[in-house]
């Protein structure tokens, strides 16, 4: 009771209304395992009460008639327990097991809804953490030593009714001290909750090391980097080791403490228990029958400082998961949506403001009309918002404030869903998934036939590297499309959108990370991409959008000039004609050797 009035005092609470959906498909396994617990504890007193008849008869009657149905019975009782700790043992894994994968599904579910500014803040140690371990930590600790609990309940509660059998005044005893050594309990939690938060952030940084040297294995090798991130790693570690010894310093006193406590009754009950059995008030057998039960009830009393951690980690894993579950995401579906199909007429942006941190605007005041069919190019000096504007079109953020409308609807009032379906976007570094080429350019369309697929490989250009692989497109790509170069990655992706068919087209840098021969190629691919489309391009080759329909130049978050390409180039000191110049200029410079 101490511990669990502490832990509420401490606002580490779980809200078990939200933990019952998951305990609710295994509740009669898991009250299974804790019923199991009841006599596993309780058969503790068994060995302790059948000392007091072979004490008397055997140890001090010298009785020949001995009682040879003693030692047998307390082998029986303790085959009997160890049977029923295997089956408790592998319910509780079994449960726990069944909750955490549970837990875990639903929260991978929500990561897959949090918007683009939620990855801005976190590192992949964060994520993995918050996401993946926790679950574990949270039910795997939690189920573990509640049945450790439970059988110590019911363990203390016939130990002590032995006790109470054997002499009812060495039993008040033995209850005074056994409540003196429960007292500090309480104390522990309010010095361990910041130590358990600095740990989680501790432990993903390390996942978060280990991420970065795998990704970025080349620039470490690159820049001979190796002394820069094994110091790195032993700072983390040292962090963690630091964190470890302020919980061993805040915790483990409780155990020694009890031991000292648990040493005075011990030493309390010996001193009067001999003077009762001097006097005759027990026989020897209550004493070594009273003794035994006393050190089986608190020799586990001693150690309940490592379960008591254990049980806080648990505690607080739950806590911050039911925090990330019960969140609201900022970029969700409106009250009763509407569904965009493709059959729209023009896209306005409408005095669109937006800041990724408050009071620190990134775009000012936007106004742009796009109609169907059209190309607009954005152009403008690097970190002006060219790739901001188009990142609120699939809502990766929402604006701050104004609106960016279909038809005259809030993309807002649409469901993300079928909003997302009519966008197709290829990046300046795209991202492939682990797996087949044909898989990779199937997710455009997981409904594809062999022949759409064939078709987007052909319009993308594929098609000849494709025959060139032994196995075509079933050849393994590696993480992130290693095993492909720059321009074969962003022909699959082309071949991605293709197969999507979406009645919108974004292209951000799609080509700039290119050389010339790569990007010649995949300039073709994507005027193909382009036919009949909506399309949005973010450009650094400005040679790449002079048919655009429309060139908007954003300069400073804000709209500076708008017109085709030699309406742009007509503008005297124009910033997209200084812009153009510039890139000439750098273009006919000689190369040197």
């Amino acid at each position: 009771m101490n511990i669990i009035k502490s832990i509420k005092q401490n606002r580490i609470y779980i809200n078990y209304s939200c933990m019952w959906p998951y305990i609710k498909p295994v509740w009669f396994r898991a009250l299974l395992s804790m019923l199991i617990c009841i006599p596993i504890g309780s058969l503790d007193a068994v060995i302790a009460l059948a000392l007091k008849p072979y004490m008397d008869l055997v140890m001090v009657e010298k009785s020949i008639a001995s009682p040879w149905y003693i030692p047998l019975g307390i082998v029986a009782f303790t085959s009997i327990q160890g049977g029923l700790k295997y089956m408790s043992s592998y319910l509780s894994t079994w449960v726990g097991g069944k909750i955490t994968n549970g837990l875990k599904y639903d929260m991978f579910k929500k990561l897959l809804t949090l918007p683009a500014s939620f990855f801005d803040k976190k590192n992949s140690g964060d994520v993995v953490f918050q996401f993946n371990n926790q679950a574990d930590i949270a039910c795997g600790g939690l189920l573990d030593n509640l049945s450790v609990f439970v059988q110590r309940i019911f363990s203390s509660v016939s130990l002590v009714c032995v006790l109470f059998y054997n002499s009812w005044q060495l039993a008040l005893i033995a209850v005074v001290v056994l409540g003196c050594a429960f007292a500090p309990v309480a104390k522990i939690q309010k010095r361990i909750k910041s130590v358990m938060e600095k740990t989680v952030f501790a432990d993903a940084s390390i996942i978060t090391e280990y991420n970065e040297v795998f990704a970025g294995n080349k620039t470490i090798a690159s820049y001979n980097l190796q002394k820069t991130e094994t110091d790195k790693f032993k700072n983390i570690l040292k962090s963690i080791f630091t964190l470890r010894i302020k919980m061993v310093q805040k915790t483990q006193w409780l155990s020694p403490m009890m031991h000292v406590i648990v040493s005075v009754g011990i030493a309390a009950a010996i001193g009067y228990g001999s003077h009762l059995i001097i006097t005759n008030q027990i026989t020897s057998g209550n004493f070594v029958s009273f003794i035994t039960a006393l050190i089986l009830l608190y020799t586990p009393v001693k150690n309940i400082g490592n379960n008591l951690n254990a049980v806080q980690f648990s505690f607080f894993s739950i806590e911050k998961i039911f925090k990330v579950l019960n969140s609201i995401s900022e970029i969700r579906d409106c009250n009763n949506p509407l569904i965009l199909n493709g059959s729209y007429k023009e896209i306005w942006f409408k005095n669109v403001n937006f800041e990724y941190i408050k009071n620190m605007p990134v775009l000012k005041n936007i106004n742009l009309g796009i109609k169907k069919g059209e190309t607009v190019a954005f152009v403008g000096n690097s970190g002006g918002g060219k790739t901001t504007v188009v990142n609120l079109l699939p809502r990766f953020y929402d604006v701050t404030s104004g609106s960016i409308e279909i038809d005259g609807i809030d993309i807002r009032n649409y469901t993300l869903e079928s909003l997302r379906q009519n966008i197709a976007v290829v990046f300046q570094d795209n991202f492939l998934f682990s797996g087949s080429i044909k898989e990779n350019i199937a997710l455009g369309n997981p409904d594809a036939k062999d022949e759409q697929i064939n078709e987007a490989v052909k319009m993308a250009y594929l098609d000849d590297f494709i025959n060139s692989l032994e196995h075509g497109l079933d050849t393994q790509i590696g993480e992130r499309g290693i095993l492909l170069s720059g321009g074969q990655k962003q022909r699959v992706a082309i071949a991605r959108a293709f197969l999507k068919d979406a009645p919108i087209i974004i292209l951000d840098e799609a080509t700039s990370a290119l050389d010339n021969k790569a990007e010649a190629v995949v300039q073709k691919a994507i005027d193909n991409l382009m036919r009949d489309k909506t399309v949005f391009v973010i450009a650094h080759r400005l040679s790449t959008i002079q048919n655009a329909n429309k060139i908007v130049v954003i300069n400073e978050g804000k709209i500076a000039e708008i017109g085709t390409h030699e309406e742009l180039l007509k503008i005297k000191n124009g910033a997209y004609k200084t812009l153009y110049e510039m890139q000439f200029k750098k273009q006919e410079a000689p190369a040197y050797n």
